[in-house]
């Protein structure tokens, strides 16, 4: 199999009867395929997890419109990239499709380059990405273009492709592979047609068969998938093998183990967007009210590493890693809003308190709605005691402060102000 072509690019459909998945953008009813076979199609955003077709979609678009077609990376283009591009579809003179691969990598001033061309239809734009569009791609961009959500592969559809697989392995090699079972390599796969084919990929070579057949079960495709494990997928379980031991090692306190992996993960080209996102659900799930500022600090890390990207944004990543690993570590809010979740689902819409419900009409406050609720800022210590919570839940006690010098005060405050109400 070392002379094998990459199966994602040997079954790389040209045509929407050949495509697998997305029915509902391009089936015969689907809305997409309608405006490709119309000639009308506006400047897209493809959007949806990897693996499940927006690569291969963008080539039959071209394929059909039979348009100029440029790609660009926005892992290594730039804005003079992006205008070269231009360039050369204006002296085409024809509308151009220009394709980018992960636009949400593209900078503000990156994506600010394409608006002219776009406005002026030089180009018809095509963007994929992993990432809410909505958040990622500037406002005058994104008003541009349509929003199409791609999702993920079904085991139906993994199977299909898998079939399609087997039948090119075959052609190509001569090996036959017979699936006795497929469940370990559905679940490696996760919804992605192109992990799903590494696999397959990696199985052929690395399996000597017995004549011209292997035999694939669970057991020995999670075999020969752990031990080709880096070659497998770069990105993919590795890449969630590398995030899980950063942020364990922020949440175990070790910031020379957190500035390793995340090491790793700028070597590799991870998006510094993902680093700086999980570093900012960290601060709230595994420091919370024990650091505040924790959260501060990785909010302002979050939108400094948006502005500058890499290879700047490392220093940054780093400084806020360092930070939330030295941090003291509560949980408590994060425990606190899944207590409450539970007592939500199990008890039910519970009635709100009389005393604190709104009253913005005459016959609201005749049904006393609001009676004897006492403003706080009215009190001494600004404090009244109340009920708050609906009857049945009176009394329980969703946050628990952690055993940190900064919730210790929380603690004493609290018990100060409810007495033994709530046990504090």
């Amino acid at each position: 199999m070392t002379n094998l072509p990459p199966l994602a690019e040997q079954l790389r459909p040209s045509d929407f009867d050949d495509y697998v998945g997305q029915q509902h953008l391009i089936g015969n009813d689907g809305i997409l395929r309608k405006a490709v076979e119309s000639g009308t199609l506006p400047s897209i955003i493809l959007w949806g997890p990897p693996g499940v077709g927006k690569t291969t979609l963008a080539h039959i678009i071209a394929n059909k419109l039979q348009k100029p077609f440029f790609t660009l990376s926005a892992i290594n283009s730039g804005v003079k990239d992006i205008r070269e591009v231009i360039e050369n579809a204006r002296n085409s003179g024809k509308n151009a499709l220009l394709f980018i691969d992960e636009i949400h990598r593209f900078s503000k001033s990156q994506q600010d380059s394409l608006l002219s061309a776009v406005e002026k239809g030089i180009i018809t734009l095509i963007g994929a990405t992993t990432e809410n569009p909505s958040f990622e791609v500037i406002s005058p961009l994104l008003s541009r273009c349509q929003v199409y959500i791609l999702k993920p592969l079904d085991e139906n559809d993994l199977r299909i492709i898998t079939a399609k697989a087997l039948a090119k392995i075959k052609v190509l090699t001569g090996i036959e592979i017979r699936i006795r079972e497929d469940e370990a390599l559905l679940r490696i796969s996760g919804g992605d047609a192109r992990k799903l084919l590494n696999a397959l990929e990696i199985i052929a070579g690395v399996q000597h068969p017995d004549g011209n057949i292997i035999e694939i079960d669970n057991r020995s495709a999670l075999k020969v998938i752990q031990q080709n494990l880096a070659m497998y997928d770069k990105k993919g379980e590795m890449h969630y093998d590398i995030i899980s031991a950063f942020i364990k090692s922020m949440r175990g306190s070790d910031p020379n183990a957190a500035v390793y992996w995340l090491a790793r993960m700028i070597e590799s080209g991870e998006d510094p967007k993902f680093i700086a996102r999980r570093m900012l659900i960290l601060a709230s799930e595994d420091i919370g009210n024990a650091n505040p500022n924790a959260l501060l600090l990785a909010n302002t890390c979050f939108d400094a590493v948006h502005k500058t990207g890499y290879p700047e944004c490392r220093i940054i990543l780093s400084q806020c890693a360092v930070y939330l690993a030295c941090s003291p570590k509560s949980n408590a809010s994060y425990m606190a809003i899944e207590e409450a979740l539970a007592a939500v689902r199990n008890k039910g819409d519970l009635p709100v308190p009389l005393p604190i419900r709104n009253a913005p009409t005459g016959l609201m406050k005749n049904l006393g709605y609001g009676a004897d609720y006492r403003y706080a800022h009215s009190y001494e210590g600004n404090f009244a005691e109340m009920e708050f919570l609906p009857e049945k839940l009176s009394g329980t006690r969703f946050y628990e402060p952690g055993k940190n010098p900064r919730e210790e005060e929380i603690r004493k405050y609290l018990k100060n102000l409810w007495k033994n109400k709530y046990q504090y």
